[in-house]
């Protein structure tokens, strides 16, 4: 949620950012709307005054007939009034939780992810000597990913991960939980559902064109689009001491995702779940202090990814591509030769103090007074979207799939290989060996 004191303070402002996200704001309406909220509670407030005044002269001169009349006129008054300062504060809610955040100053204008910005690639491209195979025949013939099945079970886009491809998913799990202990993170296991107004107040919504959220009917639940939701859930409606500031979070969850709508030619197989797992770092923060922190989940991330040997790319999200939530973003492309492109497997956004103003979280400064905390996330592991780059650049001619070092100790081997078909016995060799068994 955006700061009402600023959109009263620099309207134009406020409209110019919105405007570098594709968002429309009608700052005038909004004006209006608010300073009609404004004068109702200055009314309310005047008539609470006018009652409580004459409810102290009844009390001193007792029933006096005429100082009854003017109360029961007042409390009728009143009662009006609230109802209406109700219905107002509600309007004025209900236009701030459609804004998004605002982009910071240094993001590049852009009207859509054509326009986002590659800054460096890291490590090596494979070059194979046949002709590689996506993630999803390589999976198939490895006999670790089973999407029939998934959608039998459950429908399209779910999948089942066999045998090898359930260990190797947590042992990505694993060496993320473990890197991110030693560097201070905090780790925990999330429910996959929350209440509607941690989804809402995260800024997943379960309507329109970023809609994530998967509803739970007759509840006010719904299941996770990322641990994301949860972890900032954690201290809603706290007030933080300073010193405990920052607190670093690293959550492992399933995700749930609807994923409605198009997404083109590279959505097949692992790269677009209605259900997936993913580990995820969430960190609360001193407003003066993220930027800095933003580069360093940036570095984490990096990290990880050097510790598997998949080359990457590091790209910076324009302004039509931020989402409502973010103010600047960095998404981690991973290589992926079934494709001959780039994927995106991690992104780290700083949501400023727009998550924390609307879930009620601040901190208190050594002076007394408080403040909202900005929060600050990033995907550690997509395990899913690991699994593909993993399988895609380390595949080997036979079929079989290299596992990089940092994964063996966790898994316990080193190579998944190929599934050998048994070769089906000819009518003629079977009846002789018949034969034989007889005599």
């Amino acid at each position: 949620m955006l700061d009402i004191h600023l959109i009263r303070k620099q309207p134009d402002y406020v409209k110019a950012g919105l405007k570098k996200k594709g968002f429309a704001f009608d700052t005038d309406k909004f004006l209006k709307t608010d300073a009609g909220h404004r004068q109702l509670i200055k009314e309310v407030e005047e008539l609470r005054h006018g009652k409580n005044k004459v409810s102290t002269e009844i009390s001193r001169l007792g029933k006096d007939e005429t100082l009854l009349t003017e109360a029961k006129r007042l409390s009728g008054l009143l009662a009006e009034k609230e109802k209406g300062l109700a219905a107002a504060a509600k309007a004025v809610e209900e236009i701030l939780l459609t804004l998004p955040n605002l982009p910071q100053e240094t993001v590049p204008v852009g009207k859509d992810e054509s326009q986002n910005q590659a800054l460096r690639e890291v490590g090596k491209k494979p070059t194979f000597l046949f002709q590689p195979k996506d993630h999803l025949e390589l999976g198939t013939a490895l006999g670790i990913l089973d999407f029939e099945a998934g959608s039998k079970v459950a429908g399209a886009d779910f999948c089942y991960l066999k045998n090898e491809g359930i260990l190797l998913e947590l042992a990505l799990v694993r060496y993320a939980l473990d890197f991110l202990a030693k560097k201070g993170f905090a780790l925990w296991l999330t429910p996959d559902l929350a209440r509607d107004r941690f989804y809402l107040g995260t800024g997943y919504l379960p309507r329109g064109p970023e809609a994530q959220t998967y509803v739970i009917e007759n509840s006010n639940l719904g299941l996770i689009a990322t641990a994301e939701v949860t972890l900032a859930g954690i201290h809603a409606d706290e007030i933080l001491p300073e010193d405990s500031l920052p607190k670093r979070y690293a959550g492992y969850s399933h995700c749930f995702r609807q994923e409605a709508g198009g997404y083109g030619r590279y959505s097949k197989g692992l790269y677009r779940l209605h259900q997936f797992t993913k580990v995820e770092m969430f960190v609360y923060i001193k407003p003066e202090d993220s930027p800095k922190l933003h580069a360093e989940l940036l570095a984490l991330e990096e990290a990880l990814w050097q510790g598997l040997g998949i080359p990457y790319r590091v790209v910076e999200m324009c302004t039509g591509d931020l989402g409502a939530q973010a103010a600047r973003k960095f998404d981690l492309e991973a290589w992926m030769p079934g494709r001959n492109d780039w994927g995106e497997v991690t992104s780290t956004s700083n949501t400023t103090d727009y998550q924390a103003r609307r879930l009620g979280i601040k901190y208190r400064k050594a002076s007394g007074e408080t403040g909202y905390v900005h929060t600050l996330n990033g995907t550690a592991i997509a395990t899913s979207r690991a699994i593909i780059a993993i399988l895609e650049n380390f595949q080997k001619k036979d079929g079989s799939v290299a596992m990089p070092k940092a994964l063996q100790p966790y898994l316990g081997f080193s190579v998944i290989p190929r599934k050998r078909t048994a070769k089906k016995k000819s009518p003629a060799r079977g009846l002789r060996r018949a034969h034989n068994s007889e005599a």
